[in-house]
């Protein structure tokens, strides 16, 4: 297997690792105003995510810089034709992460209030564009030689000649309702299975409604992407079975097997977003003008010593980073209840990120 080969599993692997873990955070992000019915259930609701939602924003960081190491043409064209919806999404992080910092730094409702909206904000944002920007990726985006170009059969001449309003296409849209059901009832599963009592019971039945929205979207993404994989003896199948871990893991909601539900869930999107990437390969992001204009990762990547460089370094930093997110998880794994949430001190200096996860 040659380096470039590679490298398009290991950026798969890493969004995979992003959809997996920041899923079920923007998950919970986006129900805080439907579990979270008061400020007591929101801040349950935001201590099970304190410790680790940094940690899991790593992995979407390192997907970029690997992106743009390994194959700089496909970060440049990426980020160019979709500069902004991608530049909407980063506010929306930021936003998000700003909030979990300063929602505690002062003892008002109203403070709280609007800082509990640009958690919601900066969670359904993202969950929703990641998904059209990864629809526009698979379905094919308009890519075509820049005008005046040396060499119009370059890779390096081509570029996103569309508008924004092209990104927001009927098969972009449903993937992007796919992401942001599926996330809703990830962070939801999350939730029942980090929490106790009445946030548990809520958790799981909002699961269970929103996670058959879920599995009507996803069927439909799923299945309309198999019109653009190169591969579908591959990725029909890795869909159907994404469909039936999806089933059975509202299913072992409805028996209150919570730990099994948040791996059936995070082995739906596993599969989900490797059928993708499967029917994707070895395109990076194929043109919906003429194939002959098709970013693949033989025209898009560095060159051989850069990705042995950065094979080297993968291989070194990689089970380090692994080690201490996973001992990160273990160390917060005990569920949080009510009763375990101090009050709020009235000088306004609460810090209700890490207040009892440790507990």
């Amino acid at each position: 297997m040659d380096l470039v080969t590679v490298w398009f599993i290991l950026i798969a692997v890493l969004w995979i690792g992003y959809f997996v873990l920041d899923g079920f955070d923007m998950g919970v992000g986006m129900l805080l105003p439907v579990i979270g019915t008061d400020d007591l259930r929101r801040r349950v609701m935001i201590n099970t995510i304190g410790p680790v939602w940094d940690g899991n924003e790593v992995w979407l960081l390192v997907a970029g810089g690997a992106t743009f190491a390994a194959f700089p043409l496909w970060y440049a064209t990426l980020f160019s034709g979709y500069y902004l919806a991608l530049f909407v999404i980063l506010l929306a992080l930021i936003l998000r992460g700003v909030a979990f910092e300063y929602r505690g730094k002062h003892d008002t409702a109203k403070w709280r209030a609007n800082w509990d909206r640009a958690i919601v904000v900066g969670s359904v944002l993202p969950a929703l564009l990641f998904g059209v920007a990864f629809g526009n990726i698979v379905g094919g985006s308009k890519i075509a030689p820049l005008e005046g170009a040396a060499n119009p059969a370059d890779a390096g001449s081509f570029n996103y000649v569309g508008s924004f309003f092209d990104l927001l296409n009927p098969f972009a849209l449903v993937v992007g309702l796919m992401t942001l059901t599926v996330f809703a009832t990830h962070g939801a599963i999350f939730l029942s299975l980090k929490t106790s009592g009445e946030i548990r019971e809520a958790s799981r039945k909002v699961a269970l409604r929103i996670g058959l929205v879920a599995a009507v979207f996803a069927v439909a993404a799923l299945l309309w992407s198999q019109a653009f994989s190169g591969r579908v003896a591959v990725t029909l199948p890795l869909s159907l079975v994404a469909a039936v871990l999806w089933l059975s893991a509202l299913g072992m909601v409805m028996k209150g097997r919570d730990g099994w539900a948040f791996l059936l869930s995070a082995g739906t999107i596993l599969l989900a977003v490797t059928s993708l990437f499967v029917g994707l390969f070895p395109n990076v992001m194929p043109s919906s003008i003429d194939a002959a204009y098709n970013l693949t990762v033989y025209n898009a990547s560095s060159q051989s010593y850069t990705l042995t460089v950065m094979t080297i370094v993968a291989a070194i930093m990689t089970p380090i980073v692994l080690v201490y997110q996973g001992w990160t998880y273990w160390v917060f794994r005990k569920r949080i209840s009510t009763s375990m949430i101090p009050p709020q001190p009235a000088t306004g200096r609460a810090d209700d990120r890490f207040a009892t996860s440790a507990s």
